[in-house]
């Protein structure tokens, strides 16, 4: 690897598995779901894999702000081994993942690669990557 990257290489290369991570999630979560999916019904499909062994000693808060026809906004809260999820808005997230319902839902059923939805700003991450990565596994 150049060593002109520095840095920016390893961000980038952070950003990439934080993505892929929310991915795994969505993939994951969604696996009983179909092609018309709505981004509530991946929500709801996600409650069913929660670890709470995983989630032990986690404080954080996650923020979806997915736009369009069934977009929305979403949140969930772990607090040690618990959660709670919601729609709307969740005060001082960690991280915030951003995107278009459609695409959102896409990834979800493995229509869409997260990596490519991030690479090609299809799907933005904001805050913390190390917390954003622990959401895979909370909810494997």
């Amino acid at each position: 690897m150049p060593d002109h990257l520095g840095g920016k290489h390893c961000l980038f290369l952070s950003l990439s598995v934080a993505a892929v991570a929310v991915c795994f999630v969505a993939a994951s979560a969604a696996s009983a779901s179909h092609v018309n999916s709505t981004p509530q019904e991946v929500f709801d499909a996600m409650r069913g894999s929660f670890q709470p062994a995983k989630a032990k000693g986690v404080h954080a808060r996650y923020q979806w702000d997915l736009s369009g026809p069934n977009g929305g906004q979403w949140w969930i809260e772990v607090n040690d081994g618990t959660y709670r999820m919601g729609k709307g808005q969740i005060e001082h997230p960690n991280v915030s993942f951003i995107a278009k319902d459609k695409d959102w839902v896409a990834i979800c059923n493995d229509q869409l690669s997260g990596t490519w939805a991030y690479l090609t700003g299809r799907l933005k991450v904001r805050g913390d990557q190390a917390t954003a990565r622990k959401l895979g596994e909370i909810f494997p």
